[in-house]
């Protein structure tokens, strides 16, 4: 089954908890803090396998979450780090995350970072300094990041196959390739594009069978719709006409039909290399349609071959050569949407609302991982917590919007009562 778009849900591990220690050996007086510090959580990656040509184990398993930090150990022993992620994807694959384009990933082993994972939380001995000597805080590790990204799949090909059902194309690409599409006396026998590759005196390309497109394709009619995006990266078009009509229209009007649906699609298409084909020339009466579809195409050199006999199908092959090797008017990563530049905009440290229950909830990434790492069972790590958010000017600010003493304080997953 092919399956070409997929949401997956991601979250990187979390980091691992710091330690609190003290170095205790019988002749060592003061031997002061020596908790470590938790090891940071796993990242997901996702990375290019060209032995994948489907997004469909992914659509059975949306889920991924990355091995967790190890918490820190006495004696300055670091936790273990959490084990990376990586998950394959095919060659080609579009990745969206928040809704943006995060990378476009093309070649075998490229890796991309989706979500990063926590930092592990300090233990006691890196509180330590020359007044506090014997601190009794650590840290909760932070929390892995968390994301649902959008893949799309862009199969890459140099030459993709497009015509109405049942004007030859899975028996094209089957003949000049080893690949074996479906292939029946009826519409729509092929549900999902077909890679061929083409080898030609040495020279070897890919070719993509693009499920048959139908009358208003481009509003989401048929198949076709679905599987046009397939054709934005490859070079040349090979627009495949059944030489005795489809559905009772003249071979022309079908013709029309077609360049108009790709127009509509895309701009871009228009600018491809296209190479117009006339297949089963071996029909009776294919001699009379050829020469009034002729009179219709006067600029442009039409080929003639048969999909079953074989006629014509060398000179054909090396035409699509020819083609791919001459430069296009324009990129076909143009098309492709483009890397967002990166903007970095200055926010403030935390921003507050007040719920329609009355509770006053503080945002903010700095704060909401403050408050997450912080252990509050800990006298020490509560005292700074308070420091940091006094200083930070969080008290003054729920005050000056009208807090009081008893009012509930939402920050993240924590819950805290306000007193002046």
């Amino acid at each position: 089954m092919f399956v070409d778009k997929v949401n997956i849900f991601l979250t990187a591990g979390r980091g691992g908890d710091g330690c609190v220690s003290f170095r205790r050996e019988k002749y060592v007086s003061y031997g002061g803090p020596n908790g470590g510090n938790g090891g940071n959580g796993g990242s997901i990656y996702l990375e290019g396998d060209p032995n994948k040509t489907t997004l469909l184990d992914l659509s059975y398993r949306p889920q991924f979450k990355a091995e967790d930090g190890y918490k820190g150990l006495s004696n300055d022993k670091f936790g273990k780090c959490g084990g990376d992620l990586n998950i394959k994807v095919p060659l080609g694959t579009l990745i969206f995350k928040n809704g943006e384009l995060l990378a476009d990933i093309k070649n075998t082993g490229e890796k991309v970072l989706a979500v990063k994972g926590g930092r592990g939380g300090r233990g006691n001995a890196s509180f330590k300094t020359g007044k506090h000597t014997a601190p009794r805080i650590s840290e909760k590790g932070e929390p892995g990041e968390y994301a649902e990204v959008n893949l799309e799949l862009r199969l890459i090909a140099d030459v993709g196959f497009v015509g109405l059902p049942n004007a030859g194309k899975s028996t094209l690409l089957s003949r000049i390739s080893a690949a074996k599409p479906k292939i029946a006396d009826y519409p729509f026998t092929t549900l999902a594009p077909n890679l061929g590759v083409v080898d030609y005196n040495g020279k070897t390309f890919v070719a993509a069978d693009i499920p048959g497109l139908i009358e208003g394709a481009h509003d989401g009619k048929g198949l076709g719709f679905e599987f046009l995006r397939h054709i934005k990266r490859t070079k040349v078009l090979l627009h495949i006409i059944d030489v005795s009509g489809f559905d009772g229209k003249d071979p022309y009007e079908n013709y029309k039909i077609i360049n108009n649906e790709l127009k509509q699609y895309s701009k871009y298409l228009a600018k491809k290399h296209v190479i117009i084909v006339l297949n089963k020339v071996d029909l009776p009466g294919s001699a009379v349609n050829i020469k009034k579809f002729k009179k219709h195409i006067k600029t442009k050199k039409l080929f003639k071959f048969s999909a079953v006999t074989g006629e014509g199908v060398q000179i054909l092959i090396k035409k699509m050569v020819k083609m791919i090797e001459k430069p296009l008017v324009f990129n076909p990563e143009e098309e492709i949407e483009t890397m967002p530049v990166k903007r970095y905009i200055y926010e403030p440290e935390f921003k507050i609302h007040v719920d329609e229950d009355g509770t006053f909830v503080v945002t903010g990434l700095k704060i909401e991982v403050l408050t997450e790492m912080t252990k509050f069972s800990e006298d020490e790590a509560l005292r700074r917590y308070q420091n940091i958010i006094k200083k930070m000017g969080l008290e003054t600010e729920l005050e000056n919007i009208g807090a009081k003493s008893g009012d509930t304080v939402r920050i993240g997953n924590f819950e805290f009562i306000f007193k002046n």
